[in-house]
């Protein structure tokens, strides 16, 4: 049996903030120049008289706030008004023998068409006869020169509006595209977030699992001791005793990753979570890092790595090792206050305490984290 697929959905909407901002500045980019410019040029080569320039002026200002708003997901509330508003202003123009006035009417319809969910090509062949019947208007009031007429005001325009819209549904493709990659970005950078979750629990079960399961042990053999060896009962409580008590620092530890790490180990997951995520890494190492920090190092790069990831909209990360330092540099930051790391908060205590410092700094788009060591620290 033949496996029936629903229809692909169009878009009627980029959602999301970081989406929408991109396709936002890529519209801001591609689409409105081009369109400013031939707006400009059909009034300025085009219009006779101050009545032209009024008309098509008041079309191309349509045009331009429907395009401006394309990329948001409120776009129809000002397209709608601009399509009726460019209608009126091609019927001015038609019968006010101003030929280019059509186009503001194009430009709206040809926002409007592709992000329909059905009968697009219906929508189109509807807007090539609704531009081109208006246009007729010119041929009611003057005869002469008809067939030169029936071109200007009807054959061009419906094809200008046909074509336009054409070029639209390019358009809309390629943008469909970059919504897909960035929402793909941000699930993987969701995904690298969960993996740092797993590794965490996993990391958690290895500690906890192993005391729970002793300290079990210990436990049912020392109550069997106690009405035969009470000395040796003694001797295992004190093991359970100790036992926890060394759980609960190594919990502490991992709790504020404060585990012995390797830095190398660090730096190959970092990039790997980075590449994962769509996020271009550079990783320069000056230096062999002296091994009386590279542990601290690792725990820095580690949570300055969550944090990226779950603050940035980043594209680039830099990662720059020095003999007693370590530098991280991304881009992606929103422009306002910098989130609260309280991660980064400890671990700038537990720097001071070992002589380093660990500096944070947010400027022009990007956002800084670095650590050093005035003097070279040795365990």
């Amino acid at each position: 049996m033949t496996e029936i697929r629903p229809p692909r959905p169009r878009r009627m909407s980029w959602s999301g903030d970081a989406v929408q901002d991109r396709l936002r500045r890529l519209n801001l980019v591609t689409v409105m120049p081009p369109l400013l410019v031939v707006g400009v040029l059909l009034v300025v080569l085009s219009a006779k008289t101050w009545w032209h320039v009024v008309i098509q002026v008041i079309g191309l200002l349509a045009a331009t706030a429907t395009a401006e708003r394309w990329t948001a997901g409120d776009f129809v509330r000002t397209a709608r008004p601009s399509l009726v508003l460019t209608a009126f202003v091609w019927l001015a123009g038609a019968l006010g023998n101003s030929p280019m006035a059509f186009y503001g009417l194009s430009m709206v319809g040809s926002f409007l068409i592709p992000p329909l969910p059905r009968r697009r090509f219906a929508a189109l062949v509807g807007l090539a006869v609704l531009t081109g019947a208006i246009g007729s208007t010119n041929l009611l009031l003057h005869h002469d020169h008809l067939g030169a007429r029936v071109l200007a005001y009807v054959v061009t325009p419906a094809i200008g509006s046909a074509l336009s819209t054409l070029l639209m549904f390019a358009s809309q493709r390629l943008y469909d595209l970059v919504a897909e990659l960035e929402e793909s970005r941000e699930k993987e950078a969701e995904l690298a977030v969960v993996r740092e979750r797993v590794r965490f629990a996993s990391e958690l079960h290895d500690i906890q699992g192993h005391t729970l399961h002793v300290v079990k042990l210990k436990v049912a053999l020392a109550e069997k001791l106690l009405n035969r060896d009470l000395e040796r009962a003694q001797e295992e409580l004190r093991e359970v005793h100790t036992l926890v008590g060394d759980t609960i620092v190594q919990t502490k530890e991992l709790a504020y990753a404060q585990r012995r790490l390797n830095l190398s180990a660090e730096l190959e997951n970092a990039k790997n979570l980075f590449e994962a995520a769509g996020i271009h890494v550079r990783i320069d190492r000056r230096a062999e890092v002296h091994t009386g920090v590279d542990e601290l190092l690792g725990q820095v790069l580690r949570e300055t790595t969550t944090n990226i990831l779950r603050h940035a909209q980043a594209r680039q990360v830099r990662i720059t090792l020095t003999e007693a330092g370590i530098s991280i540099v991304n881009d992606g930051v929103a422009d306002g206050d910098p989130p609260v790391l309280s991660g980064l908060s400890t671990l700038a205590d537990r720097l001071a305490d070992q002589g380093g410092e660990l500096t944070v700094e947010q400027k022009d788009g990007r956002f800084v984290t670095a650590a050093a060591f005035a003097e070279k620290v040795s365990r």
